[in-house]
C-alpha cells in the first residue's frame, strides 16, 4: 500500500495561489509522493493543480469531486481527471438534500457513474457513520417508492452499507477507517467485504480524550491497525490515503508528518 495525504487536512492552507503552491511544497518535503485533491479553492483550475503537483512530485490518485459537478458536467470532471492523471472520482458522502434517500441517490448518480467508469476512471464512494445506521423497512416516511422497492423483501432491519453496496455496482469505496469505527462496524471485515471494490483507504485513528471520541494521527488511538493493514494487504488496497478533519487545534501538517512517521516506522 502507497501512503499518500488527503489535502482536505489542510483545507485551510490551500484557498489561494500562492497557499497551494507553499503547501504542495510542504507535503512534498514531509515525504509523501501522491495525494488525493480535496477542498482546494475553486478558483485553482485543473491545470494549476497539475502543473504544481508534477512541480513538487505529487502524484494525484484520487479527488472528492462537488456532487452537482459529477451530475451536472460530468465530461468535464473526466478532462479534469485525464488532465491531472487522477484515476479515481471521488464523492465525499449522499449530499445532504437527499435525506439519506439512497436509492434516489443511486439512480441520479449511476449513469454519471457509468459514463467515469467507460472512460476509463473509477466512481469512489467515501462513507462516514451514517452508512452503518440500520435502516427498518417501511418504516421511513421521507424516502422514496424507489427506496421502499428496493427494501420489500429484505431481513429488517438491515446497514445502509449493504444496501448500496449490493445496489450500486458502479461504485468503487474509499473505507474511511475513523467512520467506519464511529459507526460501530469494524473497518477489517469491510475492507474484506468490499474486496475488488476498494482500492482506496482513509486512514485516522480513534481516540478518546477526556471521554470524547476524537479523531487522532495513525497509532495515536486505539483501532486495531494490525488487522487492518491485514485485510488491506489480502483485498489488494493499493492506497492509504491519511487524513486528520479536525486536528483540534494542532498543525494539520504536523498531524500528516506523524502520521506518516507513525506508518513508516511500523513498516508492514
Amino acid at each position: 500500500m502507497t501512503y499518500g495525504a488527503q489535502l482536505y487536512t489542510i483545507r485551510e492552507h490551500m484557498q489561494t495561489r500562492e497557499d497551494f503552491r507553499r503547501s504542495m511544497k510542504r507535503i512534498a518535503e514531509i515525504g509523501f509522493t501522491c495525494v488525493q485533491m480535496s477542498g482546494v479553492s475553486a478558483e485553482i483550475s485543473a491545470e494549476e493543480i497539475a502543473e504544481t503537483c508534477g512541480e513538487n512530485g505529487l502524484e494525484i490518485i484520487i479527488t472528492h469531486t462537488p456532487p452537482a459537478k459529477i451530475l451536472e458536467r460530468t465530461a468535464d470532471v473526466i478532462r479534469e481527471h485525464r488532465l491531472m492523471g487522477a484515476k479515481y472520482v471521488g464523492i465525499g458522502m449522499i449530499p445532504g438534500d437527499y435525506n439519506k434517500d439512497f436509492a434516489r441517490f443511486l439512480a441520479d448518480f449511476s449513469p454519471a457513474a457509468r459514463e467515469i467508469n467507460a472512460a476509463g476512471l473509477q466512481f469512489m464512494y467515501h462513507n462516514h457513520e451514517i452508512e452503518f445506521e440500520r435502516a427498518h423497512s417501511g418504516n421511513r416516511e421521507h424516502v422514496s417508492a424507489a427506496t421502499r422497492s428496493l427494501e420489500a423483501g429484505r431481513a429488517s432491519p438491515y446497514l445502509v452499507m449493504d444496501f448500496i453496496f449490493e445496489n450500486f455496482p458502479e461504485i468503487g469505496f474509499t473505507l474511511d477507517t475513523y467512520w467506519v469505527q464511529a459507526g460501530g462496524a469494524d473497518s477489517a471485515a469491510w475492507i474484506r467485504k468490499l474486496a475488488g471494490r476498494v482500492d482506496v483507504l482513509h486512514l485516522k485513528d480513534f481516540a478518546i480524550i477526556d471521554g470524547k471520541a476524537q479523531m487522532a494521527e495513525v497509532f495515536e488511538g486505539n483501532m486495531n491497525w494490525d488487522a487492518i493493514f491485514a485485510a488491506a494487504k489480502d483485498s489488494g488496497v493499493k492506497y492509504g490515503m491519511i487524513e486528520q478533519d479536525d486536528c483540534y487545534g494542532k498543525c494539520p501538517f504536523g498531524c500528516l508528518e506523524l502520521s506518516l512517521k507513525n506508518l513508516n516506522k511500523w513498516g508492514k
